[in-house]
């Protein structure tokens, strides 16, 4: 077995998305099973490798992980993302739970009824542009540096950055009047790491389709 951390979950974005960008961000190469059929979803759970019986699944350091929280907390400490002492760490968080705040919503978009699709956009937009991005440009603004906390590269970076891509994805113009977050979101993309993970061919996971969203419900429901 090699030492690189190994994600089991399905071919496309979903929870699993925000770890691979942490670990990508990183620099951490990493192996990933994606799950196809109902059964072997079933025989993760009937092996105990699912605490809950929940994915996303992360072998790392000899631990089988699940929770994406968890996750994604142990990456950034053990990747040196989480700030150099408990005040530094605790904005890291308030951050890092601000957005994903917004992503819960972007996350259980493709999963919205055709008929409710129309709105759910305008919510995100609503929120994006109303209640979350303000923040983070406040922030930056009276910060002054280059990132969130500190001057110094963290979690709450790449969860902001990976928030503004995938809202704008849905809502092109959205930074329109956010000048600080167009320079931001130019600094991250250009950073060497995260520059990789969006070329083609990167781990990185397209947008959800129906094909994407369908497997999904199907591997879910007996």
């Amino acid at each position: 077995m090699s030492g690189k951390p190994r994600l089991t979950y399905f071919n496309g974005r979903g929870r699993m998305e925000p770890i691979r960008w942490l670990l990508a961000a990183a620099g951490v190469e990493f192996e990933e099973k994606f799950l196809e059929t109902r059964e072997q979803y079933e025989k993760l759970i009937k092996d105990g490798v699912l605490m809950f019986e929940q994915v996303p699944l992360v072998e790392i350091d000899g631990m089988k992980m699940v929770q994406t929280r968890a996750i994604l907390s142990y990456i950034a400490g053990r990747y040196n993302l989480y700030g150099k002492d408990l005040k530094e760490r605790a904005l890291i968080d308030m951050y890092v739970e601000g957005i994903a705040d917004l992503m819960q919503m972007i996350l259980m978009f493709p999963l919205s009824p055709p008929e409710a699709k129309e709105k759910n956009l305008e919510s995100i937009k609503e929120r994006a542009t109303n209640r979350y991005f303000p923040v983070f440009e406040k922030i930056l603004k009276q910060h002054g540096q280059d990132f969130l906390v500190g001057n110094k590269f963290s979690w709450a970076d790449v969860q902001l950055i990976e928030a503004i891509l995938d809202v704008e994805e849905k809502v092109p113009a959205v930074l329109s009047g956010f000048p600080q977050l167009q320079a931001f979101k130019t600094k991250m993309s250009n950073m060497p790491t995260i520059k990789k993970f969006l070329q083609p061919g990167s781990p990185r996971k397209p947008p959800p389709d129906d094909c994407y969203v369908e497997k999904v419900l199907k591997i879910f429901k007996k």
